[in-house]
């Protein structure tokens, strides 16, 4: 699905998740930062290769299964039956097949279909300022990390490098149409460039260091999820991106993997790196020759790829220029009331969202959330439909029938909603779904040759294949905000928290939907629907 879509990957497939800063203020410094998050990717790196990283477990029951007494059981019991005893009390191990795709990972353009390309030999990292490309060897020959303090000396050297940008920025052209990029990649590697592309495709992952501060949450936003064009390689697994002022965040390419194994690499990585930091304010870089370490690619232009940046770049410049990005935070009750109340926040949250269009354009629409099947082998990703005829039902209720419901019926209905989205969720990470499945059979007839079935013809599919809300969610205490672009032209890209006491939310939209207006309509209906879970009377 992902390999085969032409479409430029920056906006319509890879997301963004922001880390919270660092409590200690003075470890946000950019050079501080930049190498104490590097260390920890690396120490998870290699603590996955070496067979030591715990495995994702669901725990039903993690009063018996997510303790330390059951680990040390489960440790010396054969791994033919240890998921036997992890069913016994309820814990299901997930899929970690994606991880290995986390490092030394890049997209690579081809005609019509693209591939995934990973050498886990690379012991070099891609670092990015100022839209020149370097590389430094963070391993040695034998596979161990390069000391913490080498590592921030060819920071500090490539931090302090006054090079001006490149008149013809290469970043540009991860950013295009992937049959264009295919033909321009070609003509790079025709041109004497295969080696400076190697370094890149096969570098552990990249580090983008921007030359400013973020100035609000809306700025964070763009810079994470799209940037300037010229300091990224969308291609890449994932992109540790550090501004200025030490605001950090992941842009991960999609297609290798989804954000269950992104938001674990996240949450590992900003645990270490505040409770080991590798350096601190006070760490002197190691006094080693970083001239002869760090090497700045130099990339062979000719006219033709010359022309193809600048058209990238008016391309990438157009679209970026046409987005908007707008938030809120609902600070009147979170996961703590909801649970109090027994209704599921995920449903509540995907209620505010039906109710808000009701609001804003007086109908409902196609809506997508995406839930892990990570239960299964290799499993991806299904899809959740919480458009349904009780959410229909209830925001019509409160948006248009207000006077004619007691409080009793309306919590009543939002019971019903939560209920059922809650079997729908159920049944989405079960592979129950249908969204999949009709997917696979689509791609079996088109594969061989097969007159596609009249159903694929129908309206009705080609309707509820048009997501105008697409929605996704991941909530850690490490993450603070995340996002991504619209999935169609007059659509939104909901990207929601439900935390315990408020519920954030980041809406992307393109200029024939207003995202503002959209979240007030948001804002107003968890107003109305919390206030009912209270008991409260609502007024229209």
């Amino acid at each position: 699905m992902y390999l085969k879509a032409r479409e430029s990957v920056v906006l319509n497939f890879n997301p963004f998740m922001s880390f919270n800063p660092d409590p200690k203020s003075e470890y946000n410094d950019q050079l501080i930062r930049a190498t104490n998050m590097t260390v920890s990717a690396i120490r998870f790196m290699k603590t996955f290769r070496a067979g030591y990283l715990e495995p994702e477990v669901f725990h039903l029951n993690p009063e018996k299964s997510d303790t330390q007494l059951f680990k040390n059981i489960i440790r010396f019991v054969p791994s033919s039956i240890s998921w036997f005893g992890a069913y016994m009390v309820n814990a299901y191990p997930l899929d970690m097949s994606q991880y290995f795709r986390l490092f030394n990972s890049t997209r690579l353009p081809k005609p019509d279909r693209d591939e995934l390309y990973t050498d886990e030999k690379a012991k070099h990292l891609l670092v990015l300022r100022n839209g020149n490309f370097y590389v430094f060897d963070v391993l040695d020959r034998d596979g161990n990390m390069l000391k913490p303090s080498e590592i921030q000396a060819h920071f500090k050297y490539i931090l302090n490098d006054n090079s001006p940008a490149p008149a013809f920025p290469l970043g540009y052209l991860s950013s295009e149409n992937r049959d264009t990029w295919a033909l321009l990649r070609k003509n790079l590697l025709d041109n004497g460039n295969e080696e400076a592309l190697q370094k890149v495709d096969s570098a552990l992952f990249c580090l983008s260091l921007d030359d400013f501060p973020i100035k609000d949450f809306i700025h964070l936003s763009h810079t994470m999820l799209h940037g300037d064009g010229a300091n990224r390689w969308y291609d890449k697994s994932f992109t540790l991106i550090i501004a200025k002022d030490g605001t950090a965040a992941v842009n991960f390419e999609h297609s290798w993997g989804d954000g269950v194994a992104v938001l674990r690499f996240q949450n590992e990585v900003f645990k270490d790196s505040i409770k080991a930091p590798a350096v601190s304010p006070q760490s002197q870089p190691a006094s080693v020759d970083s001239s002869r370490a760090v090497h700045k690619l130099d990339f062979k232009l000719n006219d033709a790829l010359k022309a193809g940046i600048t058209k990238a770049k008016e391309k990438f410049d157009a679209t970026v220029g046409s987005l908007s990005l707008n938030m809120i935070q609902f600070n009147e009750g979170g996961k703590e009331l909801l649970k109090q109340k027994k209704v599921s926040p995920d449903a509540i949250a995907q209620l505010a969202f039906q109710m808000g269009f009701l609001r804003q354009y007086n109908q409902t629409v196609a809506t997508y959330e995406s839930c892990s099947t990570a239960a299964f082998k290799h499993g991806r990703t299904e899809t959740i439909r919480p458009a349904s005829i009780h959410t229909k039902k209830c925001s019509e209720a409160f948006v248009r029938e207000l006077s004619k419901h007691s409080t009793e019926e309306l919590q009543n209905l939002i019971v019903e909603c939560s209920k059922y989205h809650g079997r729908l969720t159920k049944e989405a990470a079960m592979g129950q779904g249908f969204d999949r499945h009709l997917f696979a059979l689509r791609h079996l007839a088109l594969s061989k040759g097969i007159a596609l079935p009249d159903f694929y013809q129908d309206q009705a599919y080609a309707r509820i294949n048009h997501n105008i809300i697409s929605t996704s969610t991941l909530v850690s205490p490490f993450v603070q905000l995340g996002g991504f672009g619209p999935v169609v032209s007059d659509g939104f890209g909901v990207g929601y928290q439900v935390h315990d006491d408020w519920i954030g939310c980041n809406v992307s939209s393109y200029p024939s939907r207003n995202g503002k207006e959209y979240l007030q309509c948001i804002h107003k209906s968890l107003e109305d629907i919390f206030n009912v879970l209270k008991g409260k009377k609502i007024g229209s």
